[in-house]
């Protein structure tokens, strides 16, 4: 049997290790939450440049129905 200080010293040093291994791990989530919200912001982006040009388009066509037909 082991004394106890050296199990109580062992199993501090392993709580240790985990929250190492917590900590790397929010850090990659963190990171991931930063590169997805970049993402969503670049589609944001390109949707909102595509609902510009729709917008254009529509108004150039419906600009050619206001004239009569000849």
């Amino acid at each position: 049997m082991k004394p106890f200080g050296e199990q109580v010293y062992r199993q501090a040093e392993s709580a240790e290790a985990s929250i190492d291994q917590l900590k790397a791990r929010v850090a990659t989530l963190e990171q991931g939450n930063v590169d997805l919200q970049l993402q969503i912001a670049d589609r944001h982006d390109e949707l909102e440049a595509a609902r510009a040009a729709n917008r254009e388009l529509m108004a150039q066509l419906n600009c050619g129905r206001d004239t009569p037909a000849s």
